[in-house]
């Protein structure tokens, strides 16, 4: 009697999924355990009348493609999982991150609050403590580094809404319009993600004023000093 003996693993690379093509996730794990031939039996029992005139040659080429999409279905899903992996472990402290930015801000904050105090100015410990400050936040700096964490770098730079969010305009004709001119609030990314966007203030042209508007100012300046 001839047998038909599948030596080779068919490649599942470049194979679309397909869920509804009669083998799921558990028939493929009876696949690999090596049942393949009692599921190829369950299968055959359960077919259409039609699919009972197939040959026995048929009937196992049938069986190996059904084996190819299980196969690719489960390479597929493992890809996902890698991804999935991979995605959280960069980004699973992402919430975290941005709430720990609120540390630096206290830290920047607290630091020009000690160098204006006028209180504090001839205090002979004020520089120890500013010192002692500014150490904390350089280590929070560095650990934030380590994991990916960096300050956006915005002063000079063309406004980009993706990293920087406007809060006002300053007149300038000393700098191209919608350049950053004013850093508010440092905005910081996670790797390519934007953890949060700088706070900025951007140039726009100073506006010229027409002669009317000149005269009614005049006009005004001149009202007020007769008051």
């Amino acid at each position: 009697m001839n047998t038909t003996e599948v030596n080779k693993t068919p490649k599942v690379e470049h194979l679309r999924i397909n869920r509804h093509m009669g083998i799921g996730g558990s028939d493929a794990t009876r696949i690999i355990r090596g049942d393949w031939h009692t599921l190829w039996l369950e299968k055959t029992e359960k077919q259409k009348p039609e699919d009972k005139n197939l040959t026995k040659d048929e009937k196992i080429k049938d069986l190996e493609e059904k084996l190819v999409r299980s196969l690719a279905e489960m390479e597929n899903q493992r890809r996902r999982f890698e991804k999935e992996k991979q995605e959280a472990f960069e980004f699973g402290g992402f919430n975290f991150a941005a709430e720990s930015l609120l540390l630096i801000d206290n830290i920047d904050r607290a630091i020009v609050s000690f160098k204006n105090d006028e209180s504090l100015k001839n205090n002979k410990d004020l520089n120890k403590i500013i010192d002692g400050i500014e150490i904390v936040k350089k280590d929070l700096v560095s650990i934030f580094k380590k994991n990916g964490i960096e300050a956006i770098e915005c002063i000079d730079k063309k406004f980009d809404p993706n990293f920087h969010q406007a809060m006002l305009e300053v007149e300038n004709n000393t700098k191209v319009p919608g350049t950053v001119i004013q850093e508010i609030q440092k905005g910081y990314m996670m790797k390519d993600r934007l953890l949060r966007p700088s706070l900025v203030g951007i140039t726009k042209k100073i506006e010229k004023k027409d002669e009317k508007t000149k005269t009614d100012e005049i006009k005004s300046e001149k009202n007020e000093e007769k008051k």
